[in-house]
């Protein structure tokens, strides 16, 4: 596998990236770990507007499902020791202007996500520490928070908040986050801490009681529930520990998960993952934030899992595999050298 790069733009401490439909066309998304903008480009890469100056502190950017032109973000969490005062806003468009509204205040939110089942959908949103009196003070832990979500967000706003309910308390360093689906088309997530992976899926009634089980025990960073090598079951890769530099992947034997396969080659500060199908395979993009700072796809292919370096001193935060005009692309946040970079994915001949 070969990666054909463009650096389409700069952005300082670029972090978030997402895929977002409004007036009509598909865009890329890219927003600000820090005080800093919110660019869109189009899908081949051309930048189109600034949706917002700041606040910046963005972990996460999510289209709103089923509404098109509304974005929701993380705002002001700027870092673990800089995010009390984090929360989960909405943005749409008026009159050529985009406009900010608080959904909840949520102190210290880092990532979240919207799951549904039976039509239903919910919030699901972790916060990755609780509280602290000094910098890198992680004695609080964080928590798994849900809440119902209506069709329309118009209502909310800084006096008209979402209510949450903590679905699970006690996790600590409660950094990994993804959002996988059943072969029904429901959805449930699944969240890295330094407790372990849990599963977090909906209830099958809108009153009924979610599902939050520990899957595995392994201090984990960031992580993806696939099935990668084809048999029908998934397999848990995982970033460890936190911010760290190990990526390994489990299977489940005899009901636990035992470690079949881990990179012999340490990627310090492990960050970014997305896991995606790709010609009929799933595959995972994962970054690192130091040393050779590489970008690598690692898919199954001939009986083992192979390693393909996409590229190398970029660093990046965050990345999403998406496709446009027949081809395989990825959007990088290259967090390390503020690059806005975009990869066109090819087979080796």
């Amino acid at each position: 596998m070969k990666a054909e790069k463009k650096v389409i733009g700069t952005l300082n401490k670029c972090y978030a990236v997402s895929r977002f439909r409004y007036e009509g066309e598909d865009h890329l998304i890219v927003a600000a770990e820090k005080q800093d903008p919110c660019y869109a480009f189009t899908t081949d890469g051309e930048k189109c507007e600034t949706l917002w100056d700041g606040p910046g502190g963005v972990m996460t950017l999510l289209p709103y499902p089923g509404a098109e032109g509304i974005l929701l973000a993380t705002q002001k969490f700027y870092s673990p020791n800089d995010s009390a005062d984090a929360k989960i806003v909405w943005y749409e468009k008026k009159e050529g202007k985009w406009q900010s509204h608080v959904l909840c205040d949520l102190p210290f939110v880092h990532r979240f996500g919207i799951v549904e089942k039976n039509g239903c959908r919910y919030l699901i949103a972790c916060t990755l520490k609780s509280a602290h009196a000094f910098k890198n003070d992680w004695t609080c832990p964080g928590r798994i928070w849900t809440a119902p979500l209506p069709e329309d967000l118009h209502g909310y706003d800084q006096d008209h908040q979402l209510q949450l309910t903590p679905l699970q308390s006690g996790l600590y360093k409660n950094h990994g986050f993804a959002v996988h689906s059943h072969s029904d088309g429901s959805t449930f997530a699944v969240v890295g801490t330094e407790n372990g992976v849990y599963l977090a899926e909906p209830p099958a009634e809108a009153d009924g009681e979610w599902i939050c089980e520990c899957l595995l025990e392994t201090p984990t960073s960031d992580v993806l529930y696939l099935d990668f090598d084809g048999d029908g079951e998934r397999e848990l890769m995982v970033l460890s520990p936190f911010h760290g530099d190990t990526l390994s992947i489990y299977k489940k034997k005899e009901g636990s998960f035992v470690k079949v396969w881990e990179r012999e080659k340490k990627m310090p500060f492990i960050h970014a993952v997305y896991g995606a199908e790709m010609n009929g395979r799933q595959c995972a993009f994962i970054g690192n934030r130091q040393e050779d700072m590489e970008l690598i796809m690692v898919r199954y292919e001939n009986g083992s899992y192979q390693v393909h370096v996409l590229d190398q001193g970029s660093g990046p935060a965050n990345c999403m595999f998406y496709t446009a005009d027949g081809e395989n692309r990825i959007l990088a946040a290259n967090r390390e050298t503020d690059e806005i970079a975009l990869y066109t994915l090819r087979e080796d001949n």
